[in-house]
């Protein structure tokens, strides 16, 4: 039965502008380019504003009507002519629809008089080189095309390698590999024709390539080696007390397998020299290098912070001229105009505006990084300032948001996948949020302070007999920090450090 009734309901809905912005906050400077070039190609109302040079070329004589009038900085600071944000005062009187004003070009201003060159033709350029080469996959093609094989056995060896990850492990069960054969190539396998192709591929260089399992991965590079006691002895250790071997219960290996301590070292030493992964021991020049380009640069001069934000590969953004043209000849024959060129211009009036939000969000994802940068920085002054980890306050991220009155998810946002280069090195940004700890004199310290001790002991602990959770507790509790050996276990997995018998060496 329908029935009618009142409801009030409390919905926050974000606009299409905030919900761009919110995806260029957490990006960071290296995807941001990207991100620009493809709407650049999705948009064509959006272009790159050209250099001028005005000493170096002669301009073009320009109608004086052509000739368009700078936008006063209000327009910048405070966005008010923006249809979306305020009711802006009306332009073009002609006009009730459109108000073009909004999407001419942001300023007359020479670009290169907003840009720095700190370069001079004395100064060397230093360039990466870049060497191209085969894939991984591809070098075990070549090996596997080196090989005496059928047809049938080339499928098979080329589907095995394409089911090897870049550690160099077959990390794909041998019964889909049939279905996957099945259905790709209609070419119905035996699970014994699989394993004679994989055995032939484990014969591949790196030695311990397309195994399933450590296990089997240590195993395959033993077998490789010449024969001797400690190769045999380290067989034995890998094959039948795998398990006892990486809980370091080498009491119990001894036992079972009658050898000596001498003996016991001198295979464990062996095993010690086996690549784990054998897909990284490739030329590294076959590999595309990784770089950490910082969002952030943080200078000391003196005892004066200067924060810069990298803006170097992100280009200066315009609305194309040729699109605000042609809205503008719109509203001069819009009395003349057809129902196809009404459509017309609706569909490049949302190219502008699309174009308009992309630049604005862009202007207003630098500004809201420059000020939570700048609030981290004021936090966390005295590290800047020193480089002493030690000396990293805690913080969290409402400490952020109340200082430069942002929302959380916003400083969260900015704080994700983030680095800033300091005079001490290059850290990602998360690196300065932590939690607090009180000592037993009521004083406030970061956890990050405490994690640098425990690593501290750690190292220079003696490996034949590295110290225990209770014991790192007691060494806390004497330099004044009171904390449980639960919280000390918790820090330690935190920053992938084994248990004590694990960190034990003979």
């Amino acid at each position: 039965m329908l029935s009618q009734k009142l409801q009030q309901k409390l919905l926050q809905k974000l606009s299409p502008q905030q919900i761009l912005l919110m995806k260029l906050l957490q990006i960071p400077s290296m995807a941001l380019e990207q991100r620009i070039k493809q709407e650049i190609e999705e948009n064509p109302a959006l272009e790159e504003a050209e250099l001028q040079f005005e000493d170096e070329y002669i301009q073009p004589d320009i109608p004086e009507e052509d000739i368009q009038a700078p936008i006063t900085g209000d327009d910048e600071t405070t966005g008010e002519d923006h249809d979306d944000f305020g009711d802006p005062e009306p332009v073009h009187d002609k006009s009730e629809e459109f108000d073009f004003e909004d999407y001419l070009d942001d300023d007359d201003v020479p670009l290169y008089r907003l840009q720095a060159n700190n370069t001079s033709p004395d100064d060397e350029a230093h360039e990466t080189p870049f060497v191209s080469g085969a894939s991984f996959q591809e070098m075990l093609q070549q090996q596997l095309g080196l090989r005496v094989l059928t047809e049938r056995q080339i499928i098979i060896g080329n589907q095995i390698i394409g089911n090897i990850d870049d550690s160099g492990y077959l990390n794909r069960e041998l019964d889909a590999m049939i279905d996957d054969l099945a259905f790709i190539y209609n070419l119905e396998v035996k699970r014994s024709e699989i394993v004679q192709v994989l055995e032939i591929i484990q014969q591949f260089d790196p030695p311990g390539i397309a195994a399933r399992s450590l296990r089997e991965c240590l195993l395959l590079q033993l077998r490789r080696m010449p024969v001797k006691p400690a190769v045999e002895a380290a067989l034995k250790i890998i094959d039948r007390n795998f398990i006892e071997f990486t809980k370091k219960h080498y009491d119990k290996i001894q036992r079972r397998l009658q050898i000596s301590d001498d003996q016991l070292k001198d295979a464990v030493n062996v095993i010690l020299t086996l690549n784990p992964k054998p897909g990284n021991s490739l030329n590294e020049n076959q590999r595309t290098s990784q770089y950490i380009i910082p969002d952030f640069f943080i200078y000391n001069h003196d005892g004066e912070l200067e924060l810069v934000l990298n803006s170097r590969n992100m280009p200066e953004l315009k609305v194309n001229r040729t699109y605000t043209e042609m809205l503008e000849t719109f509203v001069e024959a819009r009395d003349k105009a057809t129902a196809q060129q009404k459509d017309a211009a609706i569909f490049v009036k949302q190219k502008v505006d699309s174009a308009r939000w992309f630049i604005d969000a862009i202007k207003q994802r630098q500004h809201t990084l420059s000020v939570t940068m700048g609030a981290i920085m004021d936090y966390q002054r005295e590290f800047f300032l020193s480089g002493d980890e030690k000396r990293i306050r805690p913080m969290i991220l409402k400490d952020i948001a109340e200082r430069v009155r942002l929302d959380i998810s916003t400083i969260s946002r900015v704080a994700n996948s983030k680095y800033v280069q300091t005079p001490y090195g290059t850290y990602l940004l998360k690196y300065f949020f932590s939690e607090s700890l009180t000592t037993d004199s009521g004083e406030e310290v970061s956890t990050r302070e405490i994690k640098k001790i425990l690593i501290d002991c750690i190292d220079n602990e003696d490996k034949t007999n590295p110290v225990t959770d209770e014991e790192l507790m007691a060494i806390l509790k004497e330099q004044g920090y009171v904390i449980a050996r639960r919280t000390i276990a918790k820090y330690r997995e935190q920053m992938n450090i084994p248990v004590a018998r694990l960190r034990r060496e003979l």
